[in-house]
């Protein structure tokens, strides 16, 4: 019980748990298939134009420092940690309206 109960809060403090619509488009995600990851990559980079200057270096900073080497099921591919990175360095309504067009987007594929 108690080693759920830890798997439960440590679920809940990833950045995209706040938000129900942007959890399960990441979860989706995560579970697409790799073709649906390569569009839906291409889809999410497209916020680099949402997104500061000074984020994107930011981001490259942490693609740099992941890519390869986290536990998160993003890590091991550098186009999808820099996608999800501009995702998650993206405002809360950017977040959401790109959440929502990526699950109908995978919905779609199903």
């Amino acid at each position: 019980m108690e080693e759920n109960r830890n798997s439960e809060n440590q679920e809940n403090k990833r950045w995209y748990d706040k938000d129900p619509v942007l959890k399960e488009a990441l979860e989706l995600l995560r579970i697409s298939t790799d073709e649906e990851k390569e569009e839906a990559k291409a889809f999410i980079l497209k916020l680099q134009e949402d997104v500061a200057g000074e984020v994107i270096e930011r981001i490259y900073d942490i693609v740099t420092q992941y890519s390869g080497k986290g536990n998160r099921w993003y890590d091991n591919d550098p186009v999808m940690l820099r996608a999800i990175e501009i995702l998650r360095q993206a405002d809360p309504k950017t977040q959401r309206k790109a959440a929502l067009k990526l699950l109908l987007a995978l919905e779609e594929k199903k």
